[in-house]
């Protein structure tokens, strides 16, 4: 007696066929799995492994948006690491980062030592260790109209004259009686950002202590305009900002004490450039450091120092400041 198959066994027959070509298919060795954290086996052989997991920031309002500007760029890469940056001030950062609540500190100082403050002492009591990046530099330029051909170099001391809270400068001629009786017009940040916090703290010897009668906004373009559309202006932003507006305003050379220096990227990055030029530091607590996704973000913005640096409008690292950072990092992880 012959077997005929019926129409439902041919059916089922072809299934494991196909069945059989899509499990070997899949087992080829040049295939990736999509599973987080999985193995990755690459076309030359070698494996990677996909980065996920949180990374916290927080601290000053200046090297925030350096972080985020990293952070962004960081997570086109990898989409599933999640890096959430918070600006509660330098000195707000360093003391959630010491209560260890934080991975990264983002600082526009150092932290200050056990003798002249608790920051570091927090640290120590909680078991915090630490490792000190820098990242970039910044540099405040003060500029005035185009016009204006009197003001080339100003004085820490003028500068307060005119920006302290109080002042009653009204007139060129009130900060030196050598300058013409031409009406002062100021403009400059808002009270929300973070150069108005450093730019105050060097001038006026206090964070956020300015006189209030000025054209104030958080958008540099508006400065820009409200200094180039007044004869008598001045003001005062982001270097990098006016490295982009030369041809609308005239910059100011500073003296702090050691002669006029005119602000410049290289006069920012040896701090010749005095008050008003600072290394910015991200500060990465040791035991976030051994997670990858935090040591990968790291070597990040080390790696693309200059682009993170100049996209978020500051002054980028000298060749002997990223080889020192990269020093630091190849010593802090074993790398």
């Amino acid at each position: 007696m012959s077997f005929r198959p019926t129409p439902r066994l041919v059916l089922l027959g072809l299934a494991a066929v196909i069945l059989a070509m899509v499990v070997t298919g899949c087992g080829r060795d040049d295939t990736s799995s999509n599973a987080q954290g999985a193995s990755q086996t690459t076309d030359t052989g070698g494996t990677t492994e996909s980065l996920f997991g949180r990374i916290e920031a927080d601290g000053s309002s200046t090297v925030g948006p350096l972080v985020t500007a990293a952070a962004e760029s960081f997570q086109q890469e990898n989409p599933d690491v999640q890096v959430t940056v918070g600006i509660s001030g330098t000195g707000g950062g360093f003391e959630r980062f010491c209560a260890g609540e934080t991975d990264l500190s983002n600082a526009s100082r150092p932290i200050k030592p056990d003798p002249e403050d608790q920051e570091a002492t927090l640290c120590k009591k909680n078991g915090v260790e630490y490792t000190e990046f820098q990242v970039a530099n910044d540099g405040i330029a003060v500029v005035t109209n185009k016009e204006i051909a009197w003001a080339t170099c100003l004085t820490v001391d003028q500068l307060k004259k005119i920006w302290e809270p109080g002042s009653k400068v009204k007139s060129w001629k009130d900060v030196d009686p050598s300058f013409p009786d031409e009406k002062l017009t100021l403009a400059g940040p808002g009270t929300d950002s973070g150069t108005f916090d450093f730019f105050t703290n060097e001038i006026n010897g206090e964070e956020g202590a300015s006189r209030s009668d000025y054209q104030a906004s958080e958008d540099d373009n508006v400065i820009v305009q409200a200094v180039e559309g007044d004869k008598g202006g001045l003001g005062y932003f982001g270097l990098s900002y006016y490295e982009q507006n030369q041809d609308k305003l005239n910059d100011v050379e500073v003296d702090g004490g050691d002669g006029c220096v005119a602000p410049s990227t290289e006069t920012v990055q040896d701090s010749s450039y005095t008050p008003l030029s600072r290394p910015l530091f991200v500060y990465a607590k040791n035991e976030a450091l051994k997670r990858p996704e935090v040591q990968a973000f790291i070597k990040y913005m080390l790696d693309n120092h200059t682009s993170i640096s100049e996209s978020a409008l500051f002054v980028p690292l000298t060749d002997e400041q990223a080889q020192k950072a990269e020093d630091t990092f190849a010593t802090a992880t074993g790398s």
